[in-house]
């Protein structure tokens, strides 16, 4: 039964989110914050799946003005998850089939985000150098996921070398974006489904990089990811033993 509920609630949220963010974002086309706003909303459906989620923000990515942000890729409960961590003028980029999901593909379409053809390896290429062009011209940071796909409990997948060339062309800092494992973790006929905890990580700068560096980046990147990923599925372990022992 609270199965249903959920879905029924779910789906009217979607509807209503979707037709009013896409006009709003439709009346101010030239805004920079049209993604952070409508991740505000998003986040704030976290607790329908009986989710609590804490994001936590690196002081040093505080002072950012631009950056290339990358985040882990988990599940479709990221978009409740990791929303909480969206900052300011920020676009994403993603594959041009997310257009064509019923909904929100038109929000995803209206609130500026950038699409890109995945399966056409010369067109992605020239799309990164769009994105570049576009940061420099705008001031606009953007967000990826390195994996390129949701890993769906398969583990961390390799990652994708994209974001990295960005950061290098634009001379931006990499700022990784880390979410527990939620894998398993949303039951939707059980109230409550736990915490989730997403940290933005300290900045990684690439001044000075080149083309050259691009994979010793992305490593970098990788290797930080994995292990704050770890660090806050230990917390969050230990934060349940213990209030299981009181």
């Amino acid at each position: 039964m609270l199965f249903l509920i959920r879905i029924l609630i779910l789906f009217v949220l979607i509807v209503g989110v979707t037709f009013f963010g896409t006009l709003l974002c439709l009346a101010a086309p030239r805004s920079k914050n049209r993604v952070h706003n409508v991740a505000r909303v998003f986040t704030k459906v976290a607790p329908l799946f009986g989710l609590s989620v804490e994001g936590r923000v690196n002081p040093s990515s505080k002072a950012v003005p631009q950056a290339v942000y990358v985040a882990n890729h988990q599940n479709n409960f990221d978009l409740f998850t990791l929303s909480v961590a969206v900052p300011k003028g920020v676009v994403t980029v993603g594959k041009t089939s997310l257009r064509w999901i019923p909904f929100f593909g038109t929000l995803y379409w209206a609130s500026g985000n950038i699409l890109i053809n995945r399966d056409n390896r010369q067109q992605a290429i020239a799309t990164i150098d769009q994105v570049v062009a576009s940061m420099n011209k705008a001031g606009l940071s953007i967000w990826m996921f390195p994996e390129g796909t949701r890993s769906r409990g398969r583990g961390w997948l390799p990652f994708k070398r994209g974001a990295f060339h960005a950061a290098v062309r634009a001379g931006v800092p990499v700022i990784p974006v880390v979410c527990s494992s939620t894998h398993q973790q949303v039951k939707m006929n059980r109230w409550d489904n736990g915490k989730v905890l997403v940290e933005t990580l300290a900045p990684i700068d690439t001044t000075g990089m080149k083309e050259t560096d691009v994979v010793s980046l992305m490593e970098r990147c990788q290797t930080d990811m994995h292990q704050a990923q770890l660090r806050l599925n230990a917390e969050l372990s230990d934060s349940q033993f213990v209030a299981s022992a009181k």
